[in-house]
C-alpha cells in the first residue's frame, strides 16, 4: 500500500520507468513477426499488455511531468511501432501533461523536435480502420494546436520537395526556422484563397520574405521548385483525404497534394517579385510540371499551373514572355493556354505593348552572330549553332570538328556544360514554337510595321532563322510586292532587290491562295536555285478551293469524311495545330465536335468526328470516325445554323482545310504499314487498301510535284517512273509502286504488298537529298523508300528481303 501510495505520489518517475521498460520490450522484440501477422499482434500484447494499460492510467492522472519524462515519452512514441491501434490514443493521452507544460512556459528545442518526429510518424502510419483514422485525425488536431508554428501550415513529408524543406527547416536555428514557418503560413493561406494574390497580400509578405532573406529565399526556392515534378517519397496517411488512392496508383504518386498546392502558389508568387532569369526559368518549369498530362487522370495540378502561369505574368521584364512562347506549344489543351495567355496579356499590359509586340520582343539573342555563338572551354572551343529547325552545340579543337563533348570538359567545365545545353534545348524550342507562330499568322491576320519587322523578325539571330527563308508581301500605297532575303538585301522573285521599302510599309506573311501560278512556280524556283530549305509549306502550300459537290451541300464538306483515324494521335496533332479537342470515351453522353476558334475573322471552325472501333484499357475509343467540316459564327451556340461555304474567306477556308487533311493524312490508319489486314479483325481491311491505295489528297499531290522536280537529278532517276498515284522505282528483284499519299508500297508484277515500317524517331531527312520545305515526314520517307528500293540487292533486313523473294 505504501509502495503504490509512492508511485501515486511520483507520476513522472512510474512514467519513465513504465517508457525505459517498453523501450526494452522494443528491442527485445525486434525485428520479430511482419507487422499484421497474428504471431505479430500475440507478441506485440504479450510483451506490452503488462506495461500498456498502467501507463495510460498514469497519463490520464498525471497533471504535470518533467520536462525529462516527457522528452523521453515522446521519443519513444515516435520510434515505437505505431501499428497498434491503441497508438494514437496513447500519443493522445501524452500530449495532455505536454499541453500543460507548454501553457507555463516555451517548449525548448529538444521537446519541440520530438514533437515533429511524433507528427512525422503519424503522418508515416497507415490507419487500419474507421476507428483508427478517428483517433488519428483526434491526435493530428491535437499537435497541430499544441504546435502553434504549424497551426496554419501544413508541411507533409511524403513528397521529394516537402521531404527537402523539412529537413533544410530542421537544419536551421530556431530564430530563422520561425521565420520561414511564418512565411510558409502565409503563403498556404494566401495560396487557399484564390488562383492569384492580392496586392494587400503581397505587400504584407514582402517582410517576411525579407525575414528569411531575399539571397536564401532565391536559393530555396531554386533548390525546391525542380523536385516538385518528382513521384511522391512515401505514402500518404490514408486518413487523410489526398492519400494515395487505388484507382489510379501510378498517376497518383505524381499528384501534389492540395496542401502544398497551396503553399507552392504562395511561394511562386513571392519568388515572381523582382524574378531573375534564372528564377523566371524556375517558375515556367514549374508551370510545365504542373500542367504535364497523367495517363488516366489528366493534368497534374491544374491549380499549381495556373497559379505559376500567373507568377509568371508577374515577372518583371520581357524574359517570361518567351518562355511563355515556349510552353504554350509545348502544353496542349485549353485550360493552360488560357492561363498562359492571360499571362503574357498582363506582360504585355505592364509594359504599354501588344502581345505580339511582347512575344516579338522577348525572343533572347543567345549571344548569336550569323546563327552562330562561339565559346572557348580550355583548349576546345563550344558552338551554340542554328541549323534549320535546329539549335545544337558543335565542338572544335585547334579548327578540327569532334563529334562528341570532350570527356575534360566534362570534368572541368561541368557548370558551363549545362549551362550551354540548357541554352541550345531553349533556343530550340523557341525555334519551333515561332516556327508554328509565324505560320499561324495567316489566320491570325498579322502585320507588321517594316521596321519593327526588321528589328525583332528578319534581323533577330534565332527568328531571322526562320524569316530569312520564307516569303513576304511588302505593303506601301496600297501596292504589294512579294520579296525574300538573299545576299543580305530582300529581293523579288527575279532576285532584283526591293526598293522603296521604309517606315509606312506593311509587312504581311505571302500566302499562294490569290497568286497567279506563274508567280508560285517562279517563286519554288528561285527557292530550289538557291538551295534553301523553307521551314514550313509555303511555295508549295496546299491551296483548297471549294468543289462542286461542296456547292451543292452548301452549309458542310464532306470532302474529309469516311476516313479512320488513331485517335490519340489525331488529339495530339489537333491541339498542337490549336483546335480544341476532348478524347472520346466509352460513356453515355455527347461529345463536342473539334473545334478551331479563329477570332480575327469571327468564326469557328468545325471538324466533326464520332468515335469507332476498340477501346483501351482506360476507356478511350482507339478509333475515329471522321465526318464534317463545319463553319460558324464565333460564338454561336449548339443550336446555331452553320455558315454557307462559299460566304467563308478563301485564305480561311484554305488553312482549315489544310489542317483538316494533315490531321487525316498524319492520323489515318491507312499510312499504317503494318495494318494491310485492316487491323483488329480485319474490320477497316477495305478502308486500309482504298487510302493506302487511292486517290491522292492534296497533300499526295504536291509531293508529286515536288518528286517529280527531285528524281531527275538523283543517281535513281533512271530507274523511276510516275504513274498517276504512284513513285515507281525498278529494282534489280522486282519492280515497286509507293504510293504517293500513305506512303505504301505494292511489288510488280501482282500487286504483292510490301510492308516497311520506318524507323520511329525524328523527323526523316530524305538521306541527305535537298528538301524545298520542312515538316512532310511522309515525302522525306517515300524518298528513303525509292532509295532503297532502287537498289534492292543490297538490303540486308531479312524482314523486307523475305517479302521481296517471296513472289
Amino acid at each position: 500500500m505504501a509502495k503504490a501510495r509512492k508511485a501515486r505520489d511520483d507520476p513522472g518517475e512510474t512514467v519513465a520507468r513504465l517508457v525505459r521498460e517498453l523501450a526494452e520490450v522494443d528491442a527485445r522484440s525486434a525485428p520479430g513477426p511482419a507487422v499484421g501477422t497474428p504471431e505479430y499482434a500475440f507478441n506485440l500484447m504479450r510483451g506490452r499488455g503488462p506495461l500498456w494499460e498502467p501507463l495510460r492510467t498514469e497519463l490520464r492522472r498525471a497533471p504535470a511531468l518533467p520536462d525529462a519524462t516527457l522528452l523521453a515519452l515522446l521519443r519513444w512514441l515516435a520510434t515505437t511501432e505505431a501499428g497498434h491501434s491503441d497508438w494514437p490514443g496513447m500519443a493522445v493521452l501524452a500530449l495532455g501533461p505536454l499541453g500543460r507544460r507548454a501553457e507555463a512556459a516555451p517548449l525548448d528545442d529538444d521537446l519541440t523536435a520530438a514533437l515533429r518526429a511524433l507528427r512525422d510518424r503519424l503522418a508515416s502510419r497507415p490507419a487500419w480502420d474507421g476507428r483508427d483514422r478517428k483517433a488519428s485525425d483526434r491526435l493530428d488536431e491535437r499537435l497541430a494546436a499544441l504546435m502553434r508554428e504549424d497551426d496554419a501550415m501544413k508541411l507533409i513529408p511524403g513528397e521529394a520537395w516537402s521531404d527537402a524543406a523539412i529537413a533544410d527547416l530542421e537544419a536551421m536555428e530556431p530564430a530563422r526556422r520561425a521565420a520561414w514557418r511564418a512565411l510558409f503560413a502565409s503563403c498556404q493561406e494566401a495560396g487557399a484563397g484564390g488562383g492569384k494574390p492580392t496586392a494587400r497580400w503581397l505587400k504584407a509578405a514582402a517582410p517576411l520574405v525579407d525575414a528569411v532573406g531575399r539571397d536564401e529565399f532565391r536559393a530555396r526556392f531554386l533548390a525546391w521548385a525542380p523536385l516538385v515534378d518528382r513521384p511522391r517519397t512515401g505514402k500518404i496517411p490514408a486518413r487523410h483525404r489526398w492519400a494515395t488512392e487505388d484507382w489510379a496508383p501510378e498517376a497518383h504518386q505524381q499528384i501534389p497534394i492540395p496542401p502544398h498546392v497551396d503553399l507552392l502558389k504562395g511561394l511562386a508568387w513571392c519568388a515572381a517579385v523582382g524574378a531573375d532569369a534564372e528564377v523566371t526559368r524556375a517558375l515556367a518549369a514549374l508551370a510545365e510540371s504542373s500542367f504535364r498530362k497523367l495517363p488516366g487522370f489528366g493534368p497534374r495540378s491544374i491549380a499549381l499551373g495556373n497559379a505559376a502561369a500567373v507568377a509568371l505574368g508577374m515577372t518583371p521584364g520581357l524574359e517570361a514572355a518567351a518562355l511563355l512562347a515556349v510552353l504554350r506549344k509545348k502544353l496542349k489543351g485549353a485550360t493552360p493556354r488560357k492561363a498562359l495567355d492571360k499571362a503574357l496579356a498582363a506582360i504585355a499590359a505592364r509594359n504599354g505593348l501588344a502581345r505580339d509586340e511582347v512575344e516579338d520582343r522577348a525572343v533572347p539573342t543567345f549571344g548569336l552572330v550569323d546563327g552562330v555563338r562561339r565559346e572557348t572551354l580550355g583548349e576546345h572551343v563550344a558552338e551554340l549553332a542554328v541549323d534549320g529547325p535546329h539549335a545544337s552545340l558543335r565542338w572544335s579543337k585547334g579548327g578540327k570538328a569532334i563529334k562528341s563533348v570532350p570527356a575534360i570538359v566534362k570534368q572541368e567545365h561541368g557548370d558551363r556544360l549545362r549551362a550551354l545545353r540548357a541554352e541550345a534545348k531553349e533556343a530550340g524550342a523557341l525555334l519551333a514554337a515561332h516556327r508554328q507562330r509565324l505560320e499561324a499568322s495567316y489566320l491570325a491576320r498579322r502585320t507588321w510595321n517594316f521596321p519593327a519587322w526588321r528589328e525583332h523578325v528578319l534581323d533577330h539571330p534565332l527568328v531571322g532563322a526562320i524569316a530569312r527563308r520564307l516569303i513576304w508581301t511588302f505593303d506601301a500605297d496600297g501596292r504589294a510586292v512579294a520579296g525574300a532575303w538573299l545576299d543580305d538585301r530582300i529581293i523579288g522573285v527575279d532576285d532584283a532587290p526591293l526598293e522603296g521599302l521604309g517606315e509606312a510599309t506593311k509587312v504581311a506573311l505571302w500566302h499562294p491562295i490569290d497568286r497567279p501560278v506563274n508567280e508560285v512556280t517562279a517563286w519554288r524556283d528561285r527557292f530550289d536555285r538557291h538551295r534553301v530549305r523553307q521551314p514550313f509549306k509555303q511555295a508549295h502550300r496546299e491551296v483548297y478551293v471549294l468543289t462542286d459537290a461542296e456547292r451543292a451541300t452548301r452549309v458542310y464538306s464532306n470532302r474529309f469524311a469516311a476516313h479512320v483515324l488513331r485517335q490519340h494521335q489525331f488529339h495530339a496533332l489537333a491541339e498542337d495545330r490549336g483546335w480544341a479537342d476532348r478524347l472520346r470515351v466509352n460513356a453515355d453522353v455527347d461529345q463536342p465536335p473539334t473545334r478551331l476558334a479563329i477570332p480575327e475573322w469571327n468564326l469557328r471552325a468545325e471538324f466533326w468526328v464520332d468515335p469507332t472501333g476498340d477501346l483501351a484499357a482506360s476507356g478511350v475509343f482507339l478509333h475515329l470516325a471522321a465526318d464534317q467540316v463545319r463553319f460558324y459564327d464565333l460564338d454561336a451556340g449548339e443550336r446555331a445554323q452553320p455558315i454557307p461555304l462559299d460566304r467563308i474567306p478563301p485564305l480561311v477556308l484554305s488553312e482549315v482545310f489544310r489542317d483538316v487533311d494533315l490531321f487525316v493524312g498524319v492520323a489515318s490508319v491507312g499510312n499504317d504499314p503494318s495494318w494491310a489486314d485492316g487491323g483488329p479483325e480485319g474490320r477497316f481491311v477495305d478502308y486500309w487498301q482504298s487510302y493506302s491505295f487511292g486517290d491522292l489528297s492534296a497533300n499526295g499531290r504536291t509531293r508529286k510535284a515536288v518528286l517529280e522536280r527531285l528524281i531527275p537529278r538523283l543517281k535513281i532517276a533512271p530507274r523511276c517512273s510516275f504513274a498517276d498515284r504512284f513513285l515507281v522505282v525498278r529494282g534489280d528483284l522486282r519492280t515497286y509502286k509507293i504510293h504517293l499519299g500513305s506512303g505504301n508500297i505494292l511489288m510488280e508484277p501482282n500487286d504483292q504488298y510490301l510492308c516497311i515500317v520506318p524507323k520511329r524517331g525524328g523527323e526523316p531527312t530524305g538521306d541527305g537529298v535537298f528538301l524545298p520545305f520542312e515538316g512532310d515526314a511522309t515525302l522525306s520517307i517515300i524518298l528513303s523508300k525509292a532509295l532503297m528500293l532502287a537498289d534492292d540487292r543490297k538490303i540486308s533486313d531479312s524482314t523486307i528481303t523475305s517479302q521481296i523473294r517471296r513472289g
